[in-house]
């Protein structure tokens, strides 16, 4: 089976290399990392304290992770704690937020890369965020002598209909698995369905919920709106996360309203870096005054320019703070929503389209409590934020409920870490310890 998934994903990579050579060349995507990506050759760990390899796939997981890993650090000062990522931009998010040394890309899920990995880390515990069943990975963990747990676990609709399709494989990898924390309980039903062990299944909730800061006067929210000079009188309608149309409504509703609201101002934060240069087209054939955030470190903010576009990586989080009105993207299309927790947790007036499914169940939560809009097209989205305008209770009534929905579901980090506690109750000196690494 390992040497059977060597020939498919070899073969996989021959019919994709046109494609990953152009987006290697016209982006610069695939080119890092190669030696830790294709041969396994990460940073060889040197010390022989217990250690706690953290995979997150790109920059959701990266912010994922902040809270579990403050948390370890506290319990556990003496676990080394080491994260690999999949994309340039989880890479480059990860180097700032948990310093360079502990941070390298994950080997592909080639027998002889995962192999030479674990030689060279040697963990005693792989700890894979969200959902990232990679069968040579686990295996060469649980060879190693480590344990393997999923966190913040989360089975969406076409994720699981594409796994039961190939339940015959999914099931022996699951089982290896020690801990599977799920988020929710139709997720822990999911992964039971496709055959996880029901020891190892519990339901611990959501890390997004413990990571959103509440407090808008924190440090990094005030520095970025000082920095894009925006004043105390201006209202911020705020798109983040977006993807095509999304911008182009952003903008339309803004159009239309700045007018009958001159302290109206609009950011937008695309999801992915690749588009900024898009969005930016897109916004000087508005013709409205606007400013890249990129420009913001070496100039003062213009103030005629009342949109922003935000082509920086890591930062929507701190942005949402600024923002009294959101539109959360990657809902009007066929991705299935974004983070909506972070500006519901700032308190903001929060809107997203109707395709969620990714967050079936924070969307449900919001929208229960009245906490929430969902807009169906750019006429909705303009109406939703000129009532929220012209509305000012209605927003600030709408933003208290949604504060109130996350705080009645954080705790998911303690309880993640309590359940991943026992999996080292027998560990003593780190798998392989002395062993000359490959």
């Amino acid at each position: 089976m390992p040497y059977l998934l060597n020939v498919a994903y070899l073969l996989v990579l021959v019919l994709a290399a046109p494609w990953l050579a152009v987006q290697a060349w016209r982006k610069g995507k695939y080119r890092e990392g190669f030696a830790a990506k294709f041969c396994g050759r990460v940073p060889v760990r040197q010390g022989d304290c217990p250690c706690v390899w953290l995979h997150a796939v790109s920059v959701g997981e990266v912010n994922l992770l902040a809270t579990l890993i403050a948390e370890l650090r506290i319990r556990h000062p003496q676990w080394e704690l080491v994260i690999s990522t999949t994309t340039m931009t989880g890479y480059a998010l990860a180097r700032a937020k948990y310093g360079a040394s502990a941070v390298f890309y994950c080997p592909l899920d080639f027998t002889w890369a995962v192999r030479t990995a674990m030689r060279r880390i040697r963990p005693n515990l792989l700890v894979l965020a969200e959902l990232e069943l990679w069968p040579n990975l686990i295996a060469a963990a649980r060879s190693a002598g480590a344990r393997v747990a999923i966190i913040n676990g989360r089975l969406g609709d076409h994720s699981f209909r594409g796994y039961r399709r190939i339940q015959r494989w999914v099931a022996p990898v699951l089982k290896q698995i020690d801990l599977i924390a799920a988020q929710n309980q139709q997720a822990a039903e999911r992964f039971l369905a496709l055959g996880a062990v029901a020891d190892a299944v519990h339901v611990t909730g959501s890390l997004k919920f413990d990571g959103a800061r509440t407090d808008r006067d924190n440090p990094d929210t005030l520095r970025l709106g000082k920095l894009a000079g925006i004043a105390a009188s201006d209202v911020v309608f705020l798109a983040g996360s977006t993807q095509e149309p999304e911008e182009e409504l952003a903008l339309a509703a803004y159009r239309q309203l700045r007018g009958q609201f001159p302290h109206l101002r609009l950011l937008i934060v695309p999801r992915h870096p690749d588009r900024f240069e898009r969005v930016a087209e897109a916004i000087r054939a508005s013709e409205l005054p606007w400013q890249r955030r990129s420009e913001l470190d070496a100039r003062l903010p213009d103030p005629l320019a009342r949109v922003l576009l935000v082509d920086r990586v890591g930062e929507l989080g701190a942005w949402w703070g600024t923002a009294r009105v959101a539109f959360v993207g990657g809902s009007m299309g066929t991705r299935g929503g974004q983070n909506m927790i972070e500006p519901a947790a700032y308190g903001a007036a929060v809107s997203f389209g109707p395709r969620t499914h990714n967050f079936r169940d924070v969307v449900a939560a919001l929208l229960q409590r009245q906490a929430a809009v969902v807009v169906h097209d750019g006429g909705q989205l303009t109406d939703f934020v000129a009532r929220c305008l012209r509305e000012p209770r209605f927003a600030d009534e709408l933003g208290a409920r949604a504060r109130q929905v996350v705080a009645a579901n954080l705790g998911a980090t303690g309880r993640t870490a309590d359940r991943l506690e026992p999996l080292f109750a027998h560990a003593g000196s780190s798998p392989g310890a002395g062993r000359q690494a490959a």
